[in-house]
């Protein structure tokens, strides 16, 4: 449908008859008399009264010129149909472990073994593009934790720079408890009923200044649930030199204090010991029932003014040209 968002331009529309009165008010009557001195001025009234053709024609084009400019003015647009918006109103936030130990090379992706990042990075990002309606946003952690992405719609950017992360780029120890802080602080504020932290990491708290359990202590009190996931395979077998060794890679992963984090805040721990548990790990969480803000629409509007506008140009300039051709 056709929509005009400022109507009461053509309030304007007789600004043109009352200038002309006002014109014609400040002009002295001529003489009613024609003197003619010589026969050759008969051929002068003639040519005015020519022109006064074309200058009839002139008046009428520059009436429909402001018709049209009037009608641009008004700001006519054309609005589609209405597109649901999906809101779920829910914030999620993902911390991902980037110290040393996830280098571990004890996953199994698309049959090649490839370290734990690599493995997280690949079922995460699935898990971010389903997440259609949330806001996400990204907090990396090894000894310092760092806001990488603020919580956003836009999911694809999420994706890439969780992509792009490199194993050690915020320090080779992990700050559990600093990265649950972070969260925390960047979720305090928001008015969202539903908020998410979903945090990975293989190993335990070896750094921050913030204890993992004061922190979810803290996470609770500002209303944020946080689901803990540990990463790392029982046992690997290693080829040595005087034949084969089987040892736990994930020996150093803190399941105490990840299971004491997520009951605080009433949260759920996992246990992924290869991709398939990770990708079932997420598409449960990816079952959480969304806070409905109710039906947003968003209808959209393309501009129409350009036509009039043209239109109008294109009558006032023949209309010059009309009046400049009788002058002459």
């Amino acid at each position: 449908m056709i929509e005009i968002a400022w109507p009461w331009i053509f309030l304007a529309l007789p600004l043109p008859l009352l200038y002309r009165r006002l014109l014609r008010a400040n002009t002295t009557a001529t003489s009613t008399a024609l003197r003619v001195p010589a026969l050759e001025d008969f051929s002068v009234i003639a040519a005015d009264a020519g022109g006064a053709a074309g200058s009839k024609a002139a008046l009428w084009l520059a009436l429909l010129a402001w018709l049209f400019f009037l009608l641009a003015a008004m700001r006519p647009q054309w609005l589609g149909q209405a597109i649901e918006i999906p809101v779920s109103g829910r914030d999620l936030m993902l911390a991902v472990d980037l110290s040393k130990s996830m280098q571990e090379v004890d996953f199994i992706l698309e049959g090649q073994r490839v370290d734990r990042l690599t493995a997280t990075k690949r079922v995460v990002g699935d898990f971010i593009e389903r997440r259609v309606g949330d806001r996400v946003g990204l907090v990396l952690f090894g000894t310092q934790a760092y806001l990488h992405v603020p919580l956003t719609f836009d999911r694809p950017t999420v994706q890439q720079l969780l992509d792009e992360s490199l194993i050690g780029l915020a320090g080779p120890s992990t700050a559990i408890g600093d990265a649950i802080g972070l969260a925390v602080k960047r979720l305090r504020t928001n008015d969202s009923e539903d908020k998410v932290l979903i945090l990975i990491t293989d190993g335990a708290n070896t750094a921050g200044v913030i204890e993992p359990v004061r922190a979810a202590e803290l996470a609770a009190q500002a209303g944020l649930t946080i689901h803990t996931i540990g990463i790392g395979a029982d046992e690997i077998i290693v080829r040595r030199l005087f034949g084969r060794f089987r040892f736990n890679p994930s020996r150093d992963l803190d399941e105490k204090t990840l299971r004491a984090i997520a009951a605080e805040t009433g949260g759920r721990y996992f246990r992924a010991r290869d991709v398939q548990e990770l990708e079932q790990i997420y598409a449960e969480i990816d079952q959480l029932e969304p806070v409905e803000r109710g039906g947003e629409h968003f209808r959209p509007t393309t501009a129409l003014y350009p036509w009039p506008l043209g239109i109008a140009l294109l009558f006032g300039a023949v209309a010059v040209v009309l009046l400049t051709r009788r002058r002459a």
